[in-house]
Order: C-alpha cells, then structure tokens, then sequence
C-alpha cells in the first residue's frame, strides 16, 4: 500500500505570500539559478500536487558542454558523495541561522557554542574502501 501525501490545506494565496517573503526560500531560488516567482511556483505546484513526481532529466555531456557547463567526471562524481558522506561539502545552513555563538575554525577555539556538536567525533574515512566503491560504477558510455 502506498503512502498517501499530505495535501496543502493552507489558502494557496497565504503560502505564496509566505514564500515570496521568506529568506530561505528565496536563497533557495538563488542558488539553483531561478527567478524567485518561478521557484515559488514550482514549489506550490508540488504542494498542490502531492502524487506528482519530479522530474530528472538525464542530458549527455556534450549538451551540457555546448550549453556552457563543465560537467563532472565519474570520479568527481564520487569524490563529491565521498565528501557529502563525510560531511565535508561545507554547504551547512545559511547565514541567517548563525547566532554568532557557532564554533570558527579560524582559531576562535573556548568561545561559547550553542549548536551542541562541537565536540562530536568526526566520521571514520576508509580510503581504500572509498577506492573500492569508485571501481564498481560502470564505465561510462562513449557518446
């Protein structure tokens, strides 16, 4: 049996308005190179739509190359879920959740920190399993 989504039960008007206006979700907007309207638009479409699947689009690097990007390479590729999976992508949330009391690795060491993970063991990293996992994806087909 499949999981039934919520539906937006909230006036379709009041969640625009509210999306429109929050910070995070016009850095959102930003930094997947949308216009703010549009980025809105395509969220309440899902909350609107909750059986609608999103859409992934799967283009060979030559398009992307005649469209100005730099695709990654297959290691890259690895290297970036490697780093995600350690925690190392330095994405973290946006400024406007800083509070001014977080840990800097610039040498602001025994200042007060309020998140409660500074002292967290960092992830273990096996190298040659990492290596490993890079070897079983499949070779990319010459296009």
């Amino acid at each position: 049996m499949s999981e039934q989504k919520p539906r937006l039960t909230r006036p379709v008007e009041n969640v625009r308005a509210e999306l429109l206006a929050d910070p995070d979700t016009q850095r959102i907007a930003k930094s997947v190179g949308m216009e703010l309207a549009a980025y809105v638009e395509l969220v309440l479409d899902y909350a609107t739509h909750p059986e609608k699947e999103p859409v992934l689009k799967v283009v060979p690097d030559e398009a992307l190359r005649a469209a100005g990007y730099d695709p990654p390479s297959i290691q890259e590729v690895g290297e970036f879920f490697k780093s995600a999976a350690r925690g190392e992508l330095g994405l973290g949330p946006p400024s406007s959740y800083s509070t001014g009391f977080e840990a800097n690795p610039s040498g602001s060491q025994n200042k007060p920190s309020l998140r409660g993970d500074g002292n967290q063991p960092r992830a273990e990293v096996d190298e040659a399993k990492g290596q490993a996992l890079l070897k079983d994806l499949p070779p990319v087909p010459e296009l």
